[in-house]
């Protein structure tokens, strides 16, 4: 079987490392045939840099293009849902920056189509590919903690001035730029439960997006997860899983480790593929959820298990609800 033939849509930064971590894999396995941007002149300087043989000036030129398997799409999060069912409805899978949607509807209305053309679609929740995320089921699964009680994490880094985080129009705020990272995480430990109970708070900027959340999360079984976001100072960006026997921690940057600790103490260490510079911070890992999507294509699957489906809605859900609290609305939830 011949490599995946890419397409990206969108020359910005996280697309800039997703062609980046490319790199790392085999071009017998992976293969970026074409890159599209709003403007051609962005498409052909991105294409120059990484040796990409096609560039185009609009979306609707790249999905038309019959040598491209799979759409990666690493716009701002308003254009997902368009330009995720532009590329299904030309016959491409797609692989979608998170998060899926803007909010329940968006996210389900995109699962719905991509399910009805019988295509392949991935919510890009990268962090559960890595091999560190890997070991932390292993530990979980096997008991080596006891009976898993309490989830600590926190993301918070000073952003809060950048446009993609304080604009509404631009889908901003800081749950759905990083605290998707804390609710999957919450998710991933607690094996996709639904929590019973979700109680948020937060703070709002002059736009009125969320720079600021602290979330708990309530399940069955006395268990609890602890959520905080914030877009205006540096937190540990770390995350302790606590059970009856001890505790795992997933070292900072929790979202990207190459590093977890043990309930015996001792740290081990998952490098991450060898590559260069990349626009944020450890994008090499990007290349773990590529070779997932070429996994599950080749399969003939049309969700990966990891980030299912079920699971990618349940995420929105809980955003969704965490946003309700403290007053979020975007202009997608007026209907």
């Amino acid at each position: 079987m011949g490599p995946l033939r890419w397409g990206i849509m969108a020359a910005g930064k996280i697309s800039y490392d997703m062609a980046t971590a490319s790199a790392a894999l085999s071009p017998k396995e992976h293969f970026i045939a074409a890159i599209a941007a709003r403007s051609l002149e962005s498409a052909r300087e991105f294409a120059d840099e990484f040796k990409i043989p096609k560039a185009y000036g609009s979306y609707e030129e790249l999905v038309q293009d019959p040598e491209i398997d799979v759409c990666y799409i690493g716009t701002l999060n308003p254009f997902h849902l368009e330009l995720g069912k532009l590329a299904l409805s030309h016959g491409k899978h797609v692989l979608c920056e998170k998060p899926l949607g803007m909010n329940v509807r968006e996210t389900k209305e995109l699962i719905d189509y991509a399910r009805e053309k019988g295509l392949f679609l991935m919510e890009g929740i990268w962090s559960r590919f890595f091999p560190t995320y890997m070991r932390l089921r292993e530990e979980i699964d096997k008991g080596s903690i006891g009976d898993v009680l309490q989830v600590f994490v926190s993301f918070g880094v000073p952003i809060s001035e950048v446009d993609r985080i304080k604009k509404k129009e631009f889908g901003g705020g800081s749950v759905l730029d990083i605290g998707i990272y804390c609710v999957q995480l919450a998710q991933y430990v607690f094996g996709g439960d639904n929590p019973v109970k979700i109680i948020s708070g937060g703070h709002l900027n002059e736009n009125l997006v969320d720079e600021s959340t602290s979330t708990t999360l309530l399940y069955t079984n006395g268990r609890t997860a602890t959520l905080v976001t914030h877009t205006k100072c540096q937190m540990p960006n770390e995350a302790c899983i606590i059970g009856t026997k001890g505790t795992l921690k997933l070292e900072c940057p929790f979202w990207c480790p190459t590093h977890l600790t043990l309930a015996d103490g001792k740290t081990h260490e998952f490098p991450l593929p060898p590559g260069k510079a990349t626009k944020f911070f450890r994008s090499m890992g990007l290349s773990y959820e590529m070779s997932e999507v070429r996994r599950c294509i080749n399969a003939g699957m049309l969700e990966s298990p990891t980030v299912s489906h079920k699971e990618t809605l349940r995420i929105a859900e809980i955003m969704q609800s965490i946003r309700k609290a403290v007053d979020v609305v975007y202009p997608q939830d007026i209907i």
